[in-house]
């Protein structure tokens, strides 16, 4: 049996415990690692706990019971009798290994010894800090709920089930990382979900062997889905309750991390990276509309600039109603060369406003406008309609409801350009083909990427393009498999 395989029991003499969990603690060297001495009814107790975790109310009310423990409730089962009447406190559990207790009390409940015992008993008295639910920026509605999960798994559980009262509802714990032991929850309804895709999570996530999760859900999702070098993301992140809801309706599984303000999604396709719960909170003819707009926003992020190039740079692709494409006036620099300089720009643009304090956030934007767009245009840097153009694409990929999609197809469309600028014509289709393939090759949990579209779907196609009247969607998605189908 190897140093790290060693079990570590609780024994009867309280000074070899509390010697123990001191030195495995490090309470001598950590200020707010906190070690109490005390005594009651006759017999010695200790309290390990982290000080920024501590529930001073909930402590507080502990200890004032247990001062009124007398020698004779502990003579007989002691843990018992703590437990059962003299602790009033609802998460209270007990262990026999020291080991456990050490990465309890790092994770934030009590650790309370006692003196003859060869069990030491668990308080969940922690409280860390948190921020209020408030909206998202990234997913605001105009109509519709103001609150967003946190970056506490207890209160992001709460936002789940404050909107899901179904009793087949299940909120699975599980612990990943040697060091960081960040806590997870797998969150679905038992009765819809598919079990396949809920083992197959569980059984990805046991996999995981690595010291910590410092970035959380993202790191999850590439030990889970792979596909390293694919641009676009294998499952969708919200921040609404709301729509982590309707998802579990869906048959969707959740994967919660602690320290993350994001929920994960899965699995996903393409198109749900595309929705938006605005267009639900909006008539469903307004929210049709919506969608379509959002959709034509997409799709000229990716395709608008590479398809202005070809038609700007030769005569022949163009029919003769689309002759006033094409920049008059030839500046110094080339335009695939503007295109570039332009993008890299925006890139820069949009990583200093993220480090921008808001206070500045409107000095920057005007000094970006002035900069970008009038003096660039009046030294001969860029050319109006290269401006014009990039503005479009950039205002689709804002358009577009998945950050992380937005991104992908950011990407995408310099890949696109690039082929375009080299190979004209025939490297745009070619590289647009390659897009495709890497878009149908790519599968989530054996779900095709791009389903309803590959393989087609008429029913469920015609959900994504049109946003149908909720009385009228009383069908599951059939690519989740759901053990109950019927809405």
């Amino acid at each position: 049996m190897t140093q790290e395989e060693i079990i570590h029991k609780v024994s009867n003499d309280f000074s070899s415990n509390i010697a123990f969990l001191k030195k495995e603690l490090a309470v001598d060297d950590s200020f707010d690692l906190i070690y109490l001495e005390q005594e009651h009814g006759g017999r010695k107790m200790g309290m390990f706990l982290v000080d920024g975790f501590a529930k001073d109310q909930a402590l507080t009310q502990i200890q004032r019971e247990l001062s009124r423990t007398t020698e004779r409730m502990l003579k007989d089962k002691p843990i018992d009798t703590l437990i059962k009447s003299r602790i009033p406190f609802v998460e209270i559990e007990t262990t026999n290994d020291l080991d456990n207790v050490v990465d309890q009390v790092l994770a934030g409940p009590t650790a309370l010894v006692v003196e003859g015992c060869d069990y030491v008993i668990l308080l969940d008295t922690r409280e860390y800090p948190v921020r209020g639910p408030e909206e998202p920026d990234t997913e605001q509605v105009i109509r519709g709920s103001k609150d967003g999960f946190v970056e506490t798994l207890v209160m992001n559980a709460a936002l789940i089930r404050r909107r899901v009262r179904d009793k087949t509802l299940r909120v699975e714990y599980v612990q990943v990382g040697r060091r960081s032991k960040t806590d997870i929850a797998i969150t679905y309804i038992a009765d819809i979900a598919d079990h396949t895709y809920v083992e197959k999570i569980k059984a990805a996530i046991e996999k995981i062997d690595t010291d910590g999760l410092p970035m959380a859900d993202k790191t999850i999702e590439e030990f889970i889905f792979g596909h390293h070098y694919n641009p676009y993301p294998l499952a969708r992140y919200t921040e609404r309750p709301d729509v982590a809801a309707t998802h579990l309706f869906e048959g969707h599984v959740l994967i919660v991390v602690d320290g993350s303000p994001s929920v994960m999604i899965t699995p996903t396709t393409f198109w749900h990276h595309m929705q938006h719960a605005e267009e639900y909170r909006q008539k469903p003819v307004i929210g049709a509309g919506l969608r379509l707009v959002r959709f034509a926003a997409v799709w000229a992020s990716i395709f608008l600039l590479p398809l202005w190039y070809l038609l700007a740079t030769s005569d022949v692709f163009g029919p003769e109603t689309l002759s006033y494409i094409g920049s008059e006036e030839q500046g110094s620099v080339p335009l695939f060369a503007q295109f570039l300089i332009a993008e890299i720009g925006i890139e820069m643009l949009r990583m200093a406003a993220i480090h921008t304090p808001n206070a500045l956030a409107t000095a920057l934007g005007l000094v970006s406008a002035l900069l970008i767009g009038e003096v660039a245009i009046e030294v001969g840097l860029f050319s109006p309609e290269v401006v014009l153009y990039l503005a479009v694409a950039v205002v689709g990929s804002f358009a577009t409801p998945s950050y992380e999609m937005g991104l992908a197809n950011r990407f995408i469309r310099v890949g696109l350009l690039i082929s375009a600028a080299t190979f004209h014509l025939g490297g745009y289709v070619i590289g647009i083909t390659l897009w495709i393939l890497l878009l149908v090759r790519t599968k989530v949990l054996d779900m095709p990427y791009l389903w309803p579209f590959i393989p087609f779907n008429v029913r469920a196609m015609k959900d994504i393009l049109f946003r149908a009247p909720m009385p009228l969607k009383n069908r599951r998605p059939v690519s989740l498999h759901p053990n109950d189908p019927d809405r």
